[in-house]
């Protein structure tokens, strides 16, 4: 699919992931919303990109908030591309702690909620618009890419909340694909490894001093332009649908 000319949003769009899949897309041609909480990085980032880019500030959890993003999205062209990769809160606490204690099942459903109820609700909003759009080729009418992690696969100590919300966007994938196959919507999922993006709140070189060495191959953390890029080709080949693709350098979590 040729995004040019058409529009695209990229929910949590100020982040490491989302910043890079702006520029990706706005360099594709596309008009791009960016949408996100952090509204001083979001407006910065708008700011750079002149003409291309938007910024809205915007709260997946929000019915009217993620409706206004939509709209908004449509106002400079057909909605054919919606990224989701909003970060979000994570404790990273075992469920029972040394001191016999449970982990809070409020945290654990803020965690749930930000990261799968969130990604349901802006895929069903964005498929909604997307619907109503004229089909390009092959009946198509947009595309919608997901963010899991590898976490989602095997969580590691302290992940309960975090592992569940990822792997139900995994499990999310497959389902969303077929419903929304008739209406011409591809969606898929994207689970990164170790990125180096500013969710590790530390100096890069301390990052790939801690965890560049557990990526089998490169011996590094990722970049967020590699997950950019991935996002990129997902748009533009119309055969990728209903299925998660791990970017990780081989890298599988273990117990620690």
């Amino acid at each position: 699919m040729d995004i040019s000319g058409s529009s695209a949003l990229i929910i949590g769009g100020a982040g490491g992931f989302g910043a890079a899949t702006t520029r990706r897309l706005a360099d594709a041609g596309a008009q791009v919303l960016i949408a996100d909480m952090a509204e001083d990085k979001g407006t910065t980032l708008a700011k750079e990109l002149g003409g291309s880019a938007r910024f809205l500030k915007t709260d997946v959890l929000s019915e009217d908030s993620v409706a206004a993003a939509v709209a908004a999205a449509g106002e400079t062209g057909p909605l054919r591309a919606c990224i989701i990769v909003h970060g979000g809160p994570s404790a990273g606490a075992r469920i029972i702690d040394r001191d016999g204690k449970r982990y809070s099942l409020g945290l654990f459903r803020r965690t749930v909620d930000i990261f799968l109820t969130g990604t349901f609700h802006v895929l069903a909003q964005a498929a909604e618009a997307m619907a109503a759009t004229e089909p390009l080729a092959d009946n198509q009418r947009g595309v919608i890419v997901t963010t899991a992690s590898i976490a989602g696969f095997e969580g590691q100590v302290g992940q309960a909340d975090y592992s569940a919300a990822k792997g139900g966007v995994i499990g999310l994938t497959l389902t969303a694909a077929r419903d929304l196959s008739p209406l011409g919507v591809r969606v898929m999922c994207i689970a990164p490894g170790t990125f180096l993006t500013p969710a590790y709140r530390m100096a890069p070189e301390e990052a790939q001093a801690k965890w560049g060495p557990l990526v089998p191959n490169p011996k590094r953390m990722g970049d967020p332009d590699e997950y950019a890029r991935l996002a990129a080709h997902i748009v533009e080949n119309d055969f990728l649908n209903g299925t998660t693709i791990r970017i990780d350098g081989a890298q599988r979590f273990g117990l620690k």
